[in-house]
């Protein structure tokens, strides 16, 4: 094929599509980091800054670490974050247990009652339980103020199921059958060789329900009634509607902090960990969503 008869996107672009592509990436980059370095410079600014640009900050003038001093010492930001680490670990270690066990037992052609149990799931899919029917199976199995009601009513995901359902049908048989002309049985030859060959959807699938119990803020406002059983996403939520300021929350009389500093701060620190995770698990992402989902 001559460059001439070339297609479009095998041609070599020109410097002015080179521009105009970084200038995009630039723009877009900007308004992906503008908010939150504003978020951050909030949080950081004193109580004057504050409140001489209007409530938010995007150079402070003076820095302060008051904000963070001031939410660790109250008890009720660092309370928050091990119940929402708790949930999260448990709940993910939990979650990925369930949805590989059934995945695998699903993508099996020859298990019993496999397509009346997958054809349950995807039901549940597409028609998902509402709140009052969910909250009552909650609080009929005793769950209601207690961490359980965190994650359990959450505890398996059908879209989660399905991607990784498909990945475990892409694994090739003639693998599994030597497997079993070796005499490993089915659990063996999960362990031994579906979950090594399946890191990457195993990654996305617990980045998945990692960021969703992190950020889940609902089911504590159903299920518990302590505030301080609340997990970080619930007091960041409490923090915003409310206009709360921790100087309520403490008798000794020190420096006032601006209830916005108070907000972003928590906006910093629910979002801290997420961050640190998912660079680890990022260069999995593309090809554990797309090998999971070419075989359905």
């Amino acid at each position: 094929m001559s460059i001439s008869n070339r297609p479009v996107w095998m041609g070599r672009p020109s410097l002015l599509t080179k521009a105009a592509k970084g200038f995009a990436v630039a723009v877009i980059v900007a308004m992906m980091v503008f908010p939150m370095w504003v978020v951050v410079a909030t949080s950081l600014a004193d109580t004057e800054d504050v409140v001489a640009n209007g409530g938010y900050v995007v150079w402070p003038q003076r820095w302060s670490f008051t904000t963070y001093e001031r939410l660790f010492s109250t008890g009720m930001v660092p309370r928050a974050l091990a119940v929402s680490l708790g949930v999260t670990l448990v709940g993910t270690a939990l979650s990925l247990f369930v949805t590989i066990g059934l995945a695998y037992a699903l993508s099996r052609p020859q298990v019993f009652g496999g397509r009346p149990v997958l054809l349950m799931v995807l039901f549940t899919f597409l028609f998902p339980s509402g709140m009052i029917p969910l909250y009552l199976i909650v609080k009929g199995t005793g769950l209601i103020n207690t961490f359980g009601a965190l994650f359990l009513p959450g505890l398996l995901s059908a879209f989660n199921l399905i991607v990784m359902r498909g990945f475990f049908q892409s694994v090739p048989a003639d693998l599994i059958e030597a497997a079993r002309i070796d005499g490993a049985g089915e659990l063996r030859v999960l362990l031994r060789i579906v979950l090594p060959l399946s890191k990457a959807v195993i990654a996305v699938i617990g980045l998945f329900y990692a960021v969703g119990y992190w950020n889940n803020f609902f089911n504590a406002i159903l299920y518990l009634d302590d505030p301080a059983k609340y997990p970080v996403a619930t007091l960041l939520r409490y923090f915003l509607n409310a206009g709360v300021s921790v100087n309520a929350a403490e008798s000794e009389a020190s420096a006032v902090v601006a209830p916005q500093s108070v907000q972003m701060a928590v906006v910093v620190l629910a979002t801290i960990p997420i961050l640190v995770v998912y660079p680890f698990v990022q260069r999995f992402f593309v090809k554990g969503v797309l090998t999971g989902a070419v075989k359905a």
